[in-house]
């Protein structure tokens, strides 16, 4: 696809070894494991990635928000210490399931003639389209989604399953005979990982009311019962599996320059350098006004910018 000059191609890291989902077609590039970043000395995690953003030039790694708060750390801790623009912090709002189909979606992607700061734009725009819940046996300790009072009465009564829809738009269902939870209006394919709970109602009611197109099982990640308040869960995700499909959106975005690092991205905020568009006295952004912005990188005191900088999430 496209025919930009032959490149080493963009690394995808995950932070467990079951956020590494199996290859979903054959260009699918392996996910690079940083496993017990905040357990292991912080001399060798600074080396693993060194040695990757050696090998590759720019690593995007795709975490969970369940992940301990420790692990957020240590990673910026090393990629403070390796002093580099090059490896990006990506953390959506997606339960765990969701965060592996993201990364493999890159993995996927990662194949392709995208530049490091486009690929990891992607993770963004292919965020909106996955569609990712679960099936749980209480709704007692769950935080991400609005539980009303009745929802959590209902969670002590035996045998009660909830269904429940995170992202893109939060929704929770008492299963019944009219349950009925709004899905993706697009053709996907679904992933379910069985956990201590039966996952009839997914595969036998879900699935056909999504008309997915393919179902396939995977294992339960070990973040998915921190995520979803409880244990007794099955996890599935609604996603787009095609890599054709998924270089026609991204590359039907237009693309911009980042006016801080100088990598092209899509979107408002650079991935590896968190920068936003920088917002000018005169009310002018620095959109299509390269030169400018390259202008105020060289000299941040030009033309009294207001540059708006956030951690990358």
């Amino acid at each position: 696809m496209g025919d930009g000059e032959p490149r080493v191609p963009t690394a995808i890291a995950v932070t467990s070894a079951d956020l590494a989902l199996p290859p979903q077609d054959e260009r699918t590039l392996p996910a690079a494991v940083l496993q017990d970043v905040d357990r292991r000395p912080l001399e060798h995690v600074v080396a693993e990635l060194q040695t990757l953003v050696d090998q590759c030039g720019h690593v995007i790694v795709v975490c969970s928000q369940a992940v301990p708060a420790s692990v957020e750390r240590r990673l910026h801790t090393v990629r403070a210490l390796l002093e580099t623009d090059r490896i990006a912090l990506f953390r959506p709002p997606l339960p765990p399931l969701g965060i592996a189909v993201l990364a493999r979606q890159l993995r996927q992607l990662a194949s392709c003639d995208l530049s490091p700061g486009v690929l990891a734009s992607a993770g963004r725009l292919l965020t909106h389209y996955i569609h990712a819940g679960a099936l749980l046996g209480s709704v007692a300790r769950l935080d991400r989604v609005p539980v009303d009072l009745k929802a959590h009465a209902r969670s002590w009564v035996p045998g009660s399953q909830f269904g429940v829809v995170a992202h893109p738009v939060p929704q929770l269902v008492k299963v019944g005979p009219e349950a009925a939870l709004a899905g993706p209006e697009f053709g996907t394919w679904l992933l379910v990982a069985k956990g201590q709970h039966p996952a009839d109602w997914v595969t036998g009611s879900l699935a056909p009311s999504w008309h997915v197109q393919g179902l396939r099982e995977t294992a339960l990640p070990a973040e998915s019962a921190t995520w979803w308040g409880t244990g007794r869960l099955t996890e599935f995700c609604a996603y787009l599996p095609d890599l054709s499909v998924l270089y026609q959106l991204v590359t039907s975005v237009r693309r911009s320059t980042c006016h801080w690092c100088g990598i092209d991205v899509i979107g408002d905020r650079c991935v590896f350098c968190s920068a936003t568009p920088p917002v000018y006295d005169d009310g002018g952004v620095g959109v299509g006004g390269r030169d400018r912005a390259l202008g105020h990188r060289r000299d941040p005191a030009l033309g009294r910018r207001r540059e708006r900088r956030a951690l990358t999430g």
